[in-house]
């Protein structure tokens, strides 16, 4: 998350939400000082580890990630998502 917010201030957006299900509260007020603003729906305590507050947090494969990657720098049209 930190990079994806780093690589976007250098975009220059007007403003920077990052908006995530589940976190730690700790984690959520670190990201605050470094984004405009944060939504967090979820902040359990105690918190552990973010797959056990899903009923499915598979991986994703790093091969899923490398063809994603490689859709977003075409222009972003994942796999499986052609029009």
């Amino acid at each position: 998350m930190r990079a994806a917010e780093r690589a976007l201030r250098q975009q220059g957006p007007a403003r920077l939400i990052v908006a995530v299900p589940t976190a730690a509260r700790e984690t959520c007020a670190a990201f605050a000082g470094e984004v405009d603003e944060i939504i967090c729906a979820l902040t359990p305590e105690p918190f552990y580890a973010v797959g056990l507050w899903y009923e499915n947090f598979l991986q994703t494969s790093d091969e899923k990630v490398r063809a994603l990657l490689e859709s977003a720098a075409r222009g972003f049209n994942p796999p499986g998502h052609e029009t």
